[in-house]
């Protein structure tokens, strides 16, 4: 097994961590094999990065024979669109080595978590495209070919976590063309790939009308989405077992929310 790590230099000077596992070909077992690969963006709002959202999933899909990867993105005080272009530069490399790190380079997935969701979202539908066009990325080149959300940031109305836009654009968490510019339901269009997307029904950090709003975004724009409500449950679950049962307020395990991995992996085997 391939196990990488670089730094991707943000605009702002600030450091990425991009970390990938990548399982060997071996002539015993096609040889030429090109996998689907996931880019995990773990939450934390836009303040860190969750340590359990991070290689715990990745070593879960990399057991259900997915490469992964995982971008340790800017946060706090890094504003917008830092870690927007990291994420862009996270999908560029993963392209760009597809043939050494075995990766069929038309299913990539992105897949993330709360506010890692919103920057996944952001990547993967046409809200970002001008500000990445605007620091010579071109987005559909770094566009994932599916987007996989949990328990998602999505708007920045009446529903959104305050917290994420308050870390993400300091004394800008006001402008409401910026926040327009980042509200992921106004910006789901033709280019958006298929979603899937779990929440629980019971979140009171990130409520589940972002995943609703989300929803009813793609059937508007006939976008293929794939949605799995959970009746329990609160914020920040990640796998939602033992694995990845945190301290204080994140101890939780919840049964009927273990299902989504596998749901995900027969979601992405049915895609590619």
């Amino acid at each position: 097994m391939q196990y990488i790590e670089r730094t991707i230099i943000g605009a702002d000077g600030s450091e990425a961590r991009f970390i990938g596992y990548v399982a060997d070909n071996s002539p015993e077992m096609d040889p030429t094999r090109q996998r689907t690969s996931l880019l995990i963006l773990p939450g934390g709002a836009y303040a860190m990065t969750s340590d359990r959202e991070s290689e715990p999933v990745a070593l879960r899909f990399l057991g259900k024979g997915f490469n992964v990867f995982v971008l340790r993105y800017s946060t706090r005080p890094s504003r917008y669109p830092v870690a927007l272009l990291e994420s862009a530069e996270a999908m560029r490399l993963i392209r760009e080595h597809a043939n050494e790190w075995h990766v069929n380079p038309r299913a990539i997935a992105v897949l993330g978590f709360s506010a890692g969701g919103h920057l996944a979202a952001n990547l993967a539908t046409s809200a970002g495209d001008a500000t990445m066009r605007a620091h010579e990325f071109d987005p559909d080149a770094v566009r994932p070919n599916a987007l996989m959300l949990a328990y998602p940031v999505i708007t920045t109305g009446e529903c959104a976590h305050r917290g994420s836009f308050q870390c993400l654009l300091g004394s800008n968490a006001h402008n409401r063309q910026l926040l327009d510019e980042l509200a992921i339901e106004q910006h789901i269009d033709a280019k958006t790939p298929p979603v899937f997307v779990w929440h629980t029904m019971t979140d009171t950090t990130v409520p589940v009308e972002n995943a609703l709003m989300l929803i009813q975004a793609c059937r508007a724009a006939g976008v293929s989405v794939e949605a799995h409500l959970y009746p329990e449950g609160s914020h920040g679950l990640s796998l939602a077992d033992e694995e990845t049962a945190g301290a204080g307020k994140y101890a939780h395990v919840v049964e009927c929310v273990q299902s989504w991995p596998d749901l995900a992996e027969a979601w992405l085997r049915r895609l590619f």
